[in-house]
């Protein structure tokens, strides 16, 4: 016999980002910060996140293309290798990521793509702590608490080091 199953995501959404706390406001100011210096000749879709480390060090990133898709890196995926380079052994407590279309923001929040999804819950994996997931947009924000509620049935190192 055949089972469905409901598998729920859980997203807190907040009108704007007087409603956040003064660390999320400050992390996310500094994804703004980032978007603005990503390099995105061919699809003008710049985006920048900011990730906080246990440590209370703040690290940015941005989107970094190339002529030679899929060449480029994501902005998530370029914070979270700096963050692995330079602070090893830290621990990311959270990420605020925005996108821009131009010079202007998107409507939505954008969410990270499948790439950077995996390699978030490779650190919350590694680290053994959930990461809370910022994600800006001009009608309103997302706070999203552990990877599970971007990606769930993930592939993790339980799976493949029960």
């Amino acid at each position: 016999m055949v089972k469905k199953k409901i598998i729920e995501l859980i997203i807190e959404e907040y009108p704007g980002p007087e409603e956040l706390s003064k660390e999320e406001q400050l992390l996310l100011n500094e994804a703004i910060k980032a978007s603005k210096h990503a390099y995105a000749p061919y699809s003008h879709f710049s985006v920048g996140a900011a990730l906080m480390l246990d440590t209370g060090e703040i690290i940015t990133g941005n989107n970094r293309e190339n002529a030679s898709f899929p060449a480029g890196a994501c902005a998530e995926h370029t914070a979270v290798a700096y963050a692995g380079s330079q602070y090893p052994g830290s621990v990311i407590t959270s990420i605020a990521i925005c996108a821009r279309k131009g010079k202007d923001f998107t409507d939505i929040p954008v969410s990270p793509c499948g790439i950077c999804r995996q390699v978030l819950s490779e650190e919350e994996d590694r680290s053994g702590k959930k990461i809370k997931i910022i994600l800006y947009g001009k009608s309103g924000i997302y706070i999203i608490n552990g990877i599970e509620n971007l990606l769930p049935l993930r592939f993790s190192s339980s799976v493949i080091c029960p």
